[in-house]
């Protein structure tokens, strides 16, 4: 089966054979692969790789979608959405809680939203331009690896646990990351301060540009110097760096999506993390019917029925749940409070955080904002109207100004 999955791969795929050798050689086994055969040709196939996730402070299992690909004589037949539902299936049954991928080509979004996917993983990329002033510091030392060392990757697990939602690199993923950097011609760097290691940034060459696709540090300063001495060293005046952002902000790239593959455990989480939220969802999954049904969190815990309670439900499909749940959860946030004016205050002094200002315009006429928060109209613009006469805050149609 190996070498059936390794010939389409190399047929679909336009990867360096030295890359494709190294997948098949450290990523691949028949264990992780899903085919689909016609005779005994493989006609589709995708690999279904175990990694760990942040998730709000805890560790959820995920199923990193890879390698996913058709026969060109059998695209548009429905081969892959039969293997995704294959692949579905299996991760429900081994525990997996968020299948991830990230798509090939920007078509691919809109493919994999059809299935439940939702843009949840995105990143920020900026340009780092060298400063002509040097930092005089001398004990803080840049160093280069290309092979595996233990304090270089338990400082990068580390740093990248603490990131609330994220994606985890596992010792043997790091491994392949080296491999895969020697190919490219790219390095890791740190800087070290009396055998303590203070930042670290993974960088690589595409064409004349580099690239830093990783980077993390103890301060802001050190990000700063790291990268500084990573222009001095490679004798470049700038370098491209592709983060994930701090807190969610305009003209983010999408670079990953995540679909939901165990609704339960997700929103059990989430309510664990959220003591104070108080919500009913309508969930409909079109490709795992074990999702759908209706969830009501409430004191940290979460119940669910196939049976519709009385009262009024947020009607959500999987990839809505994913997009709202895992990208911070932060509109969740907002729609669990209990009461319209909790779920007003929790909304205005975000958007005023996010955009740095106490006067700012929401994306939503009144009816948008009412179903954005889950809330009737009417009582929404009842509400309004009180927090103006109390003095909380002022507004014009979309155009807000709370009080600081």
């Amino acid at each position: 089966m190996r070498e059936q999955v390794k010939k389409l791969w190399k047929l679909c795929f336009n990867d360096s054979d030295e890359f494709t050798e190294m997948y098949f050689r450290l990523r691949y086994n028949n264990e992780v692969n899903i085919a689909i055969q016609s005779g005994e040709e493989v006609i589709a196939a995708l690999q279904i790789l175990p990694y760990p996730m942040t998730f709000g402070g805890k560790e959820i299992s995920t199923g990193y979608v890879s390698g996913a690909c058709t026969h060109p004589d059998y695209r548009n037949r429905g081969a892959m959405r039969e293997l995704l539902s294959q692949a579905f299936a299996r991760m429900q049954q081994n525990g997996v809680a968020v299948s991830t991928l990230i798509p090939a080509e920007p078509w691919l979004f809109d493919y994999y939203a059809g299935t439940g996917y939702a843009p949840v993983f995105k990143y920020a990329s900026t340009t780092f331009t060298a400063s002509d002033k040097t930092n005089s510091n001398e004990t803080v030392v840049l160093e280069k690896a290309n092979d595996y060392q233990e304090d270089i990757y338990s400082y990068l697990n580390r740093k990248m646990r603490e990131r609330p939602y994220c994606i985890q690199h596992t010792e043997t993923d790091f491994r392949v990351i080296l491999s895969d950097l020697q190919l490219s011609k790219g390095h890791v760097y740190t800087l070290n301060q009396s055998g303590r290691i203070l930042a670290l940034a993974i960088a690589y060459p595409a064409g004349s540009v580099w690239h830093v696709g990783e980077i993390v540090a103890e301060t802001p300063d050190m990000r700063t110097l790291l990268l500084q001495r990573i222009c001095k060293l490679l004798h470049i005046p700038s370098i491209q760096v592709s983060a994930p952002p701090a807190e969610e902000q305009e003209g983010l790239q999408p670079l990953g999506m995540a679909r939901i593959i165990n609704a339960k455990e997700i929103l059990q989480q989430y309510a664990a993390g959220h003591p104070e939220l108080e919500m009913s969802i309508a969930l409909t999954d079109q490709q795992l019917s074990t999702n759908s049904g209706y969830y009501y969190l409430n004191n940290g815990k979460c119940m669910s029925s196939a049976k519709r309670l009385p009262g009024r439900h947020l009607a959500l499909t999987i990839g809505e749940l994913a997009e709202k749940n895992l990208r911070f959860g932060e509109k969740l946030t907002h729609m669990g409070q209990r009461t319209t004016r909790a779920k007003l205050m929790s909304y205005f002094p975000a958007e005023a955080q996010r955009l740095g200002s106490y006067e700012f315009d929401i994306p939503f006429s009144r009816q948008q904002l009412a179903d954005y928060l889950a809330v009737e109209r009417s009582g929404l613009s009842l509400e309004l109207g009180k927090m103006r006469s109390e003095g909380l805050l002022d507004f014009h149609k979309s155009h807000f100004r709370s009080e600081e």
